[in-house]
């Protein structure tokens, strides 16, 4: 079945917001919707609705023009199947004693290595960008020098692949938490095919409000692997959720941002332990004391 995009920008999340959902009554009718915020800083945010039948240009043009937003541009995207593309281009991602891989390259887990398996249909936060596997790299850091988190949870878990990787590092029940219900489902589906079933706990959540992340807090070692600003606007409760002397892995930060993450959570107590850059991309460990 032939797949037609419709991709715009604009500015503020209003404007994107409200042109996402105007599209919902276009005719054809749209099969999905996203709105994303461009991470440079420039508060420019990008909409794609999508349809399985050429959609109506005269009225994309229309409802750009009414919100101030760039003209759609429109694609007809060919018939692939994706899974075996991902297959095909998926290459295991090694993150110290870390080794991510599809079902396909099961057979290429290095002898003492740490094997997590995302199959290639749920490969969004695998380990193949560099926030997750920055964050799999200082939690390697942390295993080496000896550390025993005893309370340990994923905010924004997408896969869970970082929580998998605590539950295989120490003998304790990891939580995993996440504002979509499908990355949940994906989640729980992950943890099953990778023996952890019972040993990571998926729950769908807004930040740290479940009442089993709540009852479990405070936390050793908090993942947070999201992006910029909902990093920011945990600050308080990841202050409050953050036990004495533990850890927070943040990324889904650009480079250009980190100073600005640093600063927010050196002011909201949880001073920086150490930055590392990947590409455009950093990872922080911050502690509180």
């Amino acid at each position: 079945m032939p797949t037609w995009t419709a991709l715009t920008q604009t500015a503020g999340r209003e404007a994107a917001e409200a042109i996402a959902e105007l599209g919902e009554d276009l005719t054809p009718e749209p099969v999905g919707s996203g709105v994303f915020e461009i991470e440079d800083g420039s508060d420019r945010w990008e909409v794609g609705l999508y349809f399985t039948e050429s959609p109506d240009e005269v009225a994309l043009a229309l409802m750009a023009a009414a919100w101030g937003a760039d003209p759609f541009v429109i694609s007809e995207l060919p018939e692939v199947d994706w899974v075996a593309h991902v297959k095909r281009e998926l290459s295991p991602v090694e993150a110290g004693r870390f080794f991510v891989h599809g079902s396909h390259d099961a057979d290429k887990v290095p002898e003492g290595s740490e094997g997590l398996l995302i199959e290639a249909a749920m490969a969004f936060g695998t380990g193949h960008h560099a926030t997750t596997k920055g964050c799999l790299l200082a939690l390697d850091r942390m295993i080496e020098a000896g550390e025993q988190p005893q309370r340990i949870v994923d905010v924004g878990c997408g896969t869970a692949v970082l929580a998998m990787a605590a539950a295989r590092a120490f003998p304790v029940i990891v939580l995993a938490g996440d504002i979509d219900p499908v990355a949940v489902d994906v989640a729980r589906a992950n943890v099953i095919a990778n023996g952890l079933d019972g040993r990571v706990e998926c729950v769908e959540a807004v930040g740290f409000d479940h009442p089993l992340i709540e009852s479990a807090a405070p936390f050793d070692l908090i993942f947070a692997n999201i992006l910029k600003q909902p990093l920011i606007d945990l600050v308080p409760d990841m202050a409050r959720q953050l036990a004495p002397g533990g850890k927070a892995i943040l990324s889904g930060i650009l480079v250009t941002q980190a100073d600005e993450v640093i600063a927010a959570y050196a002011a909201g107590g949880l001073p920086l332990d150490r930055r590392d850059d990947y590409g455009e991309w950093s990872t922080l460990v911050v502690h509180r004391k």
